[in-house]
């Protein structure tokens, strides 16, 4: 029986992970976060693969507060690309396969179409730089890797931009949401489903793929579909990325091309606010 090692599984895409393997019976599953396992420890990360024999090592541990980043240089790049490398190197040393997950942020969003995987990277904060640094020694290290970028993702785990503006939605009369950030909302369950079906395609075929729910929108689009969705009554104003200072720039342009995992996967994706609805399903019910 395969034996998938998921990291990271705490977050919102670990929990999803752990959700959809539920469906998936014929994989051996273990889970850890840092406390159980810390990956930037390659000695210990070694023995553990070791020990419980595993063959695929899903990689959904990485340092994502974007803002703090910029401060905390040497442990974001000690998460998101470090411990990257020491993932392929045991993985190469032992047969293994992996997946790794990666960002939207590897680009600096100036873009005006979607984004495939062969353009030009040009990260413009640390935290997207330290991605991309992962994922460059993730190849350097390691033949047989996948890695997913994604964009905007949430779920019914963890804090995201979803259960922040229902509880802002519920708590206030009006909110004020940039309308000028165009992206895709990606629900982790749907990510979480796709690593599945790639770990059991007949066929492995590593690289880089883009993968986010279909549609476009603003946070500003995306904030009224939450209220409509969820019944919150909000007079939801739409405001300008210069009227509301962040310290790190975000991506203007975000959106994701995924015609490649379609061909290469025959993976199936639904349209953002399917899965919206969804996920506020299971938050409500």
């Amino acid at each position: 029986m395969t034996t998938i090692l998921i990291t990271g599984s705490h977050g919102q895409l670990g929990n999803e992970m752990q959700q959809a393997a539920n469906r998936y019976p014929q994989f051996n599953f273990l889970y850890t976060d840092v406390e159980d396992l810390d990956i930037c420890d390659k000695a210990a990360l070694c023995t553990y693969i070791k020990a419980n024999k595993v063959n695929v090592i899903v990689n959904c541990a990485a340092y994502t507060a974007v803002d703090k980043a910029e401060d905390d240089v040497q442990l974001c790049y000690k998460i998101n690309s470090d411990a990257v490398r020491n993932i392929g190197e045991i993985a190469t040393e032992n047969g293994l396969k992996v997946v790794h997950v990666s960002t939207d942020y590897v680009f600096d969003g100036t873009n005006y179409l979607p984004y495939s995987e062969d353009q030009a990277v040009c990260p413009a904060t640390v935290y997207g730089k330290s991605k991309l640094a992962g994922e460059q020694a993730l190849f350097e290290s390691c033949k047989q890797a996948v890695i997913l970028r994604t964009a905007w993702l949430y779920s019914s785990f963890g804090n995201n931009f979803v259960k922040t503006m229902m509880k802002l939605g519920t708590d206030r009369d009006s909110l004020n949401v940039i309308f000028d950030q165009i992206g895709t909302p990606t629900y982790a369950a749907d990510l979480a489903d796709t690593i599945l079906k790639i770990i059991s395609h007949e066929t492995f075929v590593p690289g880089i793929y883009h993968f986010s729910d279909e549609g476009v929108c603003s946070w500003y689009d995306f904030t009224k579909s939450i209220h409509r969705v969820a019944g919150i009554i909000c007079d939801v104003h739409p405001i300008e990325t210069k009227d509301y200072p962040a310290r790190t720039p975000r991506p203007h342009y975000s959106v994701l091309n995924k015609a490649k995992i379609k061909s290469t996967y025959g993976i199936f994706i639904p349209h953002w606010e399917e899965s919206l609805e969804k996920c506020i399903g299971v938050l409500k019910g």
